[in-house]
């Protein structure tokens, strides 16, 4: 049975005075949810590096934590990197690897993508495949496709016993830090997509998380989660507001 997740990623925002604040407030706050959504759920907090080991401190069992980005490499001579070794040793769970910021900011290619899977698996942690197209792509009809090639070479090496450790974020970049999202069943139906290529690569489709990212807010998060084949959402500026970010897990069906 796939996890609902929420998670929040900070991007590049954040000090020690937030940190204490924020994260007290969102656990605080998800520790009096009713124990079935708790056993259903997965908060993650997914800080800048340099305040991980805050959130591990302060987020206890109720909230999980992420890091937003690591190398293709678990050790060397690589200035500035971080592995997923160390993510694991300063007590993260969860790596987001593949982010479109990554991809256009910081030109990391679908190779590079799939060496930094392979690194975080490899380290027992759970990656979180980012995926999603440009506007021009959309507007040129090569949204599936471009999605599907994404995932296809990203996740190309994962092997049988490490899918229950994949999660994949259908983030469209049109929609990022836009205001704007796609609707629900545009959504959906992306994601209905993504969990076909899933099967055809012979992964487990059915028990692998899929979360929408791109603009979620608390006004339009249930609407989503609605939606058959959307498990959660990767959420960026509204995570950074605990009655927001609270306001969007608690945004599932009853009946999840």
């Amino acid at each position: 049975m796939r996890r609902r997740i929420v998670a929040g990623n900070w991007k590049m925002n954040g000090s020690k005075d937030l940190v204490q604040q924020l994260v007290g407030d969102i656990r605080e706050q998800v520790a009096g949810f009713d124990e079935r959504v708790k056993r259903a759920l997965d908060v993650i907090i997914v800080p800048p590096a340099l305040y991980v080991d805050s959130v591990v401190s302060q987020g206890g069992s109720e909230l999980a934590t992420g890091i937003q980005n690591v190398g293709q490499w678990q050790s060397g001579a690589y200035t500035g990197e971080v592995s997923s070794d160390m993510a694991r040793d300063m007590g993260c769970q969860y790596v987001l690897v593949g982010h479109s910021e990554r991809r256009q900011l910081f030109g990391e290619s679908d190779d590079v993508v799939a060496q930094k899977i392979k690194c975080v698996l490899d380290s027992g942690l759970t990656a979180v495949l980012c995926v999603g197209e440009t506007l021009e792509e959309r507007e040129a009809g090569e949204a599936e496709r471009v999605v599907a090639g994404q995932i296809q070479q990203g996740l190309a090496d994962v092997s049988a016993g490490q899918w229950s450790r994949v999660v994949v974020a259908y983030e469209p970049v049109w929609a990022i830090g836009t205001g704007k999202t796609a609707t629900a069943e545009d959504a959906q139906a992306m994601h209905a997509e993504i969990r076909g290529v899933l099967e055809q690569m012979n992964a487990p489709s059915e028990d692998v998380s899929i979360l929408y990212g791109g603009s979620v807010k608390a006004d339009n998060a249930a609407a989503l989660f609605a939606e058959p084949d959307i498990d959660g959402g990767l959420i960026g500026g509204a995570s950074l507001k605990a009655e927001e970010f609270v306001s969007i897990c608690r945004s599932f069906p009853v009946d999840a």
